[in-house]
């Protein structure tokens, strides 16, 4: 547990920061009254998502590894934080869609069908907890995976 210890605060910090973010969203508005904004503005979490990385590998190259990081050591640093996150997301997703925003699915067949982007039927299909909770399942380690080699190269050092 000790040798993982960063790995795994990070993995839960970044759950963490995954549900400010979409508490943040949901008091702006973009859950809602300002919903057409919602899928550009979503986008910029992946921006926080690789600063987390970022900020956990230099923790890892720090405190575990005397200042010194091959790209390996901070790949496997990564992958780890994405298995913690990966395990977390259905718990994250669940926790979106029933306590921070209920109403969201909801909203976003409404206005996908309202302006003509989906019908009635594929927007209820995409529209829904269980479709999300596939979607974050197997978005969350491809993307933790790419971001973990991208990062992983900047923060080496020898």
């Amino acid at each position: 547990m000790k040798k993982n210890g960063i790995e795994i605060k990070w993995g839960i910090l970044f759950v963490v920061i995954q549900l400010l973010w979409m508490l943040g969203e949901r008091v702006a508005g973009l859950h809602d009254e300002n919903i057409e904004y919602h899928a550009k503005v979503t986008n910029f979490f992946a921006l926080v998502a690789i600063a987390v990385y970022v900020v956990a590998l230099f923790d890892k190259r720090k405190n575990d590894l005397n200042g010194k990081m091959t790209w390996k050591q901070g790949f496997f640093t990564g992958l780890i934080i994405t298995a913690v996150v990966t395990i977390l997301t259905p718990l994250s997703q669940y926790i979106t869609s029933t306590v921070i925003s209920p109403n969201h699915f909801q909203n976003m067949i409404s206005y996908t069908v309202d302006n003509g982007k989906m019908t009635q039927e594929a927007a209820e299909a995409y529209f829904n907890l269980k479709s999300y909770l596939i979607q974050s399942v197997i978005f969350a380690p491809l993307v933790g995976i790419v971001t973990s080699a991208i990062v992983a190269i900047f923060i080496r050092k020898k």
